[in-house]
């Protein structure tokens, strides 16, 4: 790597200047073929880590929602099982009324 040292310096190509010269160009070519994989393919890595994000975000939402549905399956199983929490349920959310109730509306 001593001959190749300083790369970009002309000056001290001297016998190997085939040789840099090539080394040169297979260095800006390799740069211009990575950055054309890396930012300017359809299917590039920028897409990849967008993806990655976009997964762990649904997942997370996936997880929320595996919760939420938990928790409604346990409020249907106490308002079928337990007649109690069904009576408070309608009386709170559709107005109904035991006989002999007293029923206010405030809106």
């Amino acid at each position: 790597m001593g001959r190749f040292s300083n790369l970009w310096n002309r000056d001290k190509d001297g016998a190997y200047e085939n040789q840099r010269s090539f080394l040169r160009f297979a260095v800006i070519a390799v740069s211009v073929c990575v950055c054309f994989v890396v930012f300017l393919t359809k299917d590039n890595v920028i897409r990849w880590i967008q993806a990655g994000f976009e997964k762990r975000s649904q997942q997370k939402q996936i997880e929320m929602l595996t919760r939420q549905n938990e928790e409604l399956d346990k409020r249907i199983r106490m308002m079928s099982d337990d007649k109690d929490t069904l009576e408070k349920y309608a009386r709170e959310h559709f107005g109904f009324a035991a006989p002999g109730d007293d029923v206010y509306i405030m809106e």
